[in-house]
This record gives structure tokens, sequence and C-alpha cells, in this order.
């Protein structure tokens, strides 16, 4: 079977996503951790995603956070924006079996206590089960708030700006209810503070 440009360029994209991926997995690169390289790195993973179905459209940075309401680990569901309205929050996607997830829970906890009840918020947003949640807290307890979604095409990540399902992701959301930063991949230590409270 003969090449032809598109598909030449097709496999070119597919192979830089995977390239990405292996980055996030061993730890990223210099241009990952900066926010230029952020947006880079989004735009290339918003180009290789397959297309959200046609009721979901993904947010971007000075998108006003989407609509969301999700249970917590105790059933009762949580409306996002109500309960965080007028300050600003960081949102966390992860999952009990996603390795790197795990590496920088404790991370995000320092983050959150430093912030006090005044500062940025954090909220855990599992793409898990209520299960696997309590079984992974009962070895790495966190103090933050967690909510609770089920992975898929429509799931809360995918409306927040992941197109690709890539865990973890984090979301900045201003005190005014826009996005104002996306990360894909883990935080380094110390990193996260920089990226929250940086400009």
């Amino acid at each position: 079977m003969k090449a032809t440009t598109p598909r030449i360029v097709a496999v070119a994209v597919a192979a830089g996503v995977l390239g990405v991926a292996a980055s996030l997995w061993y730890g990223g690169s210099p241009l990952q951790r900066t926010e230029g390289g952020q947006r880079l790195l989004q735009a290339a993973m918003d180009a290789s995603a397959p297309a959200s179905p046609a009721d979901v459209v993904p947010a971007g940075r000075g998108d006003p956070m989407p609509a969301l309401a999700l249970p917590d680990l105790d059933g009762n569901i949580v409306d996002l924006r109500g309960r965080y309205a007028g300050r600003a929050l960081l949102i966390n996607v992860w999952a009990s079996w996603c390795g790197p997830c795990v590496e920088e829970m404790p991370e995000l906890e320092r983050f959150a206590r430093s912030q006090g009840s005044d500062g940025v918020q954090v909220l855990g947003l599992a793409l898990d089960t209520a299960e696997g949640v309590r079984g992974f807290l009962a070895r790495v307890p966190v103090g933050y708030d967690l909510v609770l979604d089920t992975p898929g095409p429509r799931d809360a990540s995918v409306w927040l700006g992941n197109r690709k399902g890539v865990l973890p992701y984090t979301v900045l959301v201003g005190a005014d209810g826009r996005i104002v930063k996306q990360k894909v991949g883990p935080f380094r230590h110390g990193e996260i503070s920089d990226w929250a409270l940086g400009d």
C-alpha cells in the first residue's frame, strides 16, 4: 500500500503524542514545566484527540468552568460552581490506579494545607469508584475535598479540557469562575505553588 501525505502526517502526529505520553510518564521535560510548554503540550494533545461527543464542549483557557455537579465519597452531589464561587480552585483529576497521580498526592496535600480556607482551594476529581478511592485514602490520606466521576468520553475531565483523558490533569479556575491554566501530567516537588500562584 502506498503511503499518502495525510497518512504520513497522521502517523507523525500519533508518534508525537506517544512521545509526549512517554515523557509525562517518565517525569516530563523542562519545556513541559514552563507555561509556554504546557500550552504547546495541550495544543498537541487536543490536535490528536478524538472528536468529543457533539454535546460535550471541552473548556479552554478563559472559558467559564463548566457546570459540574458530582458525587462526593458519601454520594452527596456537589455543585462545583456553587460550592467554590468567588474562590480560586485547583481541580486535580486523578485515579487510584494512576502511578504519577499517586506520587503527586502528598505535594497536593502540602499545597492545600498551606492555602488554608482563604487561599486557593484544592479539589480532587477521581475518575474511579468510591471503593477504589476509599482504599487509596486508607494508605494515603488527604484533607482536601474529593468528588467522583466515571471515566469516559463525557466525564468531567473532558468538559474541563482533557480531551485525551491523560492523568493526572489539573485545572486552575480563577475566583471569577474562568479557567486560568490547564496542566497535563504530574507536579514535581515545590512546583504547585509556582504554577497556581504565579502569573
